[in-house]
């Protein structure tokens, strides 16, 4: 049977939407019922009308820790526990976080902190942590153990968390330089300023990206109407240099969503299980933010084929990483999973299955329009004078976007040149730009060659047709 408080609830918020004590009064109450996912619903839609009240963001991590989203939860909170208003509460949960995940230390401090602005933010199974433990010894020190066997063997992060009384090593000095709670990498989040006006040219893949990605966000009752979430994953392959990560953050700022950038070195780590790790949490900053692009750059040092691994490390980031696309432990609606790659050949197959990276674009260089686009932008801030950027494009086909910059700075060095000996600077020229395209080789050209082999010999259900029309190969 429905509790008649919750419904009276529900239904004077939907009445006043904007009443934000409302919703946080009828949190606290789903919060005690263990409904979690309601209270995951009703807390984002009142962050949508106070991005910075800290009790809705205390009450949507607690939502998270209760659906075992440890990651999702101290993103949430990572802002807050910077400053100086952050409650009791939310160095609890980040305390509860912290344990969950198995980092003693940090747990350790977040619980003392909460005790120190609230006695009564207490928790059975933290209490062992309520006190700093005597600093352990520093290296060359004589061991001071009890006598017990094994004290003097025992390391100080196996039943020690470092004293707060000695400043070097206060985890709370690491809070206050900005670190991410438990010690994790955080991904840059950023607002791109650019959209698809920015970007020269093709408008085929401008046009599948919008049905994909942009249209589901702007028009989600339409989707709704077809049973389908905004969402999902697209791979974006070609030659390097061709406007890859350009083209991704263009669709962030289509959308007006967050955008999260993520290279290799920020997942891969040394120990065993830490790149997994970060990948946990990169995916839940990600989910934190929606809606949000998460973009991989080379996703293919990654995603690697499982079958050329001999070793289980890489294979279990893989695993990991199509755990995240799946959402098997969170809820991936509103995230849009953005990933580029010079070698799609080289990714798992497990990859292109529908939920994942369900559309692979190819990214041709750019036609003739798009590089005299490009051409404009690069000349933007030049001493250009009237150059035609039009004859240009048309004598650099198969020339990349990297490419026509190489052409744009061949032809400043010899304008240096000559004003080095002259004195006197020159605009440039049609005549210098088209000089510099000759000494600039289009560095496409190697990339096809591998592509082709590719394309005609291993082309599993025809996933490099796109390759094949633009070599202009029958088959």
């Amino acid at each position: 049977m429905e509790d008649p408080v919750l419904a009276g609830l529900w239904e004077a918020v939907r009445q006043s939407p904007d009443n934000v004590p409302l919703r946080e009064s009828l949190a606290a109450m789903l919060l005690e019922r263990h409904l979690y996912r309601d209270v995951e619903r009703l807390v984002r839609e009142g962050l949508e009308r106070d991005p910075d009240r800290p009790g809705l963001k205390v009450a949507l991590a607690e939502a998270f820790y209760g659906l075992g989203r440890f990651g999702e939860a101290l993103a949430v909170l990572d802002e807050l526990l910077e400053g100086d208003a952050a409650p009791a509460r939310a160095w609890l949960v980040a305390a509860r976080c912290h344990h969950e995940r198995e980092d003693p230390r940090r747990a350790g401090t977040c619980y003392r902190r909460a005790l120190a602005l609230d006695a009564d933010a207490t928790d059975p199974r933290l209490e062992h942590l309520a006190r700093p433990r005597a600093t352990p010894p520093r290296r060359g020190d004589a061991p001071t153990g009890t006598g017990r066997p094994g004290d003097a063997l025992r390391r100080p992060d196996d039943d020690a968390t470092f004293g707060a009384d000695d400043p070097d090593d206060d985890p709370l000095l690491e809070f206050a330089q900005g670190d991410a709670p438990g010690g994790r990498f955080e991904p840059y989040v950023e607002r791109s300023r650019i959209t698809f006006a920015d970007v020269g040219g093709m408008q085929s893949l401008k046009d599948e990206i919008g049905l994909k990605i942009i249209q589901p966000l702007q028009h989600p009752e339409l989707y709704a109407a077809y049973g389908k979430k905004a969402g999902g994953g697209i791979l974006l392959y070609g030659p390097p240099g061709c406007g890859k990560t350009h083209l991704a953050r263009a669709t962030a700022g289509e959308v007006e969503a967050s955008f999260l950038s993520v290279s290799i070195s920020d997942v891969l780590a040394m120990y065993v299980g830490e790149s997994e790790r970060n990948l946990r949490d990169i995916f839940g900053s990600a989910r934190a933010h929606v809606p949000s692009v998460l973009f991989f750059d080379e996703v293919d040092a990654l995603a690697a084929s499982r079958r050329d691994m001999r070793q289980s490390a890489g294979r279990q980031v893989i695993n990991q990483f199509l755990a995240e696309l799946d959402g098997v432990d969170s809820d991936n609606e509103g995230l849009l999973v953005l990933a580029a790659t010079n070698a799609p050949w080289h990714l798992d197959a497990a990859f292109r299955r529908p939920g994942r990276f369900d559309r692979i674009l190819f990214v041709p260089p750019p036609d003739e329009e798009a590089r005299a686009e490009i051409l404009r932008v690069l000349l933007r801030d030049k001493p250009a004078g009237d150059a035609d950027v039009g004859a240009v494009a048309r004598k650099t086909k198969d020339f990349s976007g990297a490419d026509l910059r190489a052409v744009v700075e061949t032809a400043i060095e010899t304008k240096l040149r000559t004003a080095f000996k002259s004195g006197v600077p020159e605009p440039l020229s049609t005549k210098d730009l088209l000089a510099a395209a000759k000494a600039v080789k289009p560095s496409t050209r190697e990339w096809f060659k591998t592509a082709r082999n590719h394309a005609l010999y291993a082309n599993e259900g025809g996933l490099y047709d796109d390759i094949l029309a633009w070599l202009g190969i029958d088959r």
